[in-house]
């Protein structure tokens, strides 16, 4: 039978960022990327179930058995903690486990784009990290958080599902909400802390238009409103934003979102050409006059080309930071290919 600490343990010491544990297969980690078989034993429909219970309260076996699916953290004493899914498959239980590091990594450690540390000291507004499931979002915006907490005076709200990053108090004050346990729901959660006298609000995954909606009118009302999306790059993220809306909106939505939009960092994750680990691949927009002007105007599609022709201000295109780091030999032409435009 395969103990649950000891996997987990095994895979925080390969530097694997997630592990999977589905009946009939070997236990899988995934490291820089790549999915690796574990040499243990088959996982049989009683390990999972046992693995299950070992983590999980009364209240929420009963909820995975109705919902058939629910989220949690989970920590081992002086190891780690992780972010945990476990859900049904062929009515199996199956798990998926995101390694969380104990320790907040610095943005330069991350070597995020130096615009970053200027976009976290803002005042209001909103600002979006974007990327597919696994490229560091969460991450990006724990440094983020953690560059204010070291150099500013405020009251940060975070409303996470589950909770990943734990951040302490420092110049800042951080209540950190887990959905399901602390507040219902992330439109509930939301909604309250707009009560709550907050000066950054964190919403970890902004998926309806209830949530979207009270993000964007934070944001209008003074207050500084980080979220995340699964989208692929800038352009497609204000898309997503404004197709939420019902058609009678999507007009004043827009201008809406034109005035609020201060930033957006879409980003994606390769394999380290150089040594074992992750290189970050960015796309940086700063919302300016000409921006506010495509948004208002539906040109969406010209965003690219304010993005390829003001790096002073701090922007690139994704491609052109893919290109860099080839260049730099970050990341192979290999791996990089599927994401140029053409091949030099």
């Amino acid at each position: 039978m395969n103990n649950l600490v000891e996997l987990l343990t095994k895979a925080f010491r390969q530097n694997a960022s997630d592990i999977h544990l589905t009946v009939g297969s070997l236990p899988i980690f995934r490291v820089d990327g790549r999915l690796i078989p574990y040499k243990g034993d088959v996982i049989r429909p009683e390990d999972t179930k046992n693995m299950t219970k070992s983590i999980v309260t009364d209240k929420l076996w009963d909820r995975l058995e109705q919902d058939r699916e629910i989220d949690l953290s989970y920590g081992i004493s002086g190891i780690s903690r992780f972010r945990v899914n476990i859900f049904y498959q062929r009515n199996n239980l199956s798990m998926a486990f995101r390694v969380i590091p104990t320790n907040i990594p610095k943005l330069e450690e991350l070597e995020l784009p130096e615009i970053l540390k200027n976009i976290a000291m803002k005042p209001h507004g909103l600002v979006l990290v974007t990327g597919p499931t696994g490229s560091g979002k969460s991450t990006t915006l724990a440094a983020m958080i953690d560059y204010m907490n070291q150099h500013m005076n405020r009251h940060i709200i975070t409303l996470e599902d589950p909770i990943e990053y734990l951040h302490k108090h420092q110049q800042s004050v951080i209540d950190q909400r887990e959905i399901g346990f602390d507040t219902l729901s992330f439109q509930k959660g939301l909604r309250a802390c707009l009560r709550q006298d907050p000066d950054v609000i964190l919403v970890g995954e902004m998926r309806d238009l209830e949530t979207i909606s009270t993000a964007i009118t934070a944001a209008e009302t003074g207050h500084l409103v980080l979220g995340t999306l699964h989208t692929q790059d800038t352009a497609s993220t204000m898309d997503r934003i404004i197709d939420v809306f019902p058609a009678a909106q999507k007009d004043q939505i827009r201008i809406l979102l034109a005035n609020v939009l201060e930033a957006i960092i879409s980003q994606r994750l390769f394999r380290n050409a150089e040594q074992p680990g992750r290189v970050v691949a960015t796309e940086i927009l700063i919302n300016n006059a000409a921006i506010k002007n495509l948004i208002r105007n539906e040109k969406m599609h010209q965003i690219q080309n304010v993005l390829q022709t003001s790096r002073d201000q701090g922007m690139h295109t994704m491609e052109m930071d893919i290109r860099q780091k080839v260049k730099e030999g970050y990341i192979t032409r290999q791996d990089a290919e599927p994401y140029l435009s053409n091949i030099e």
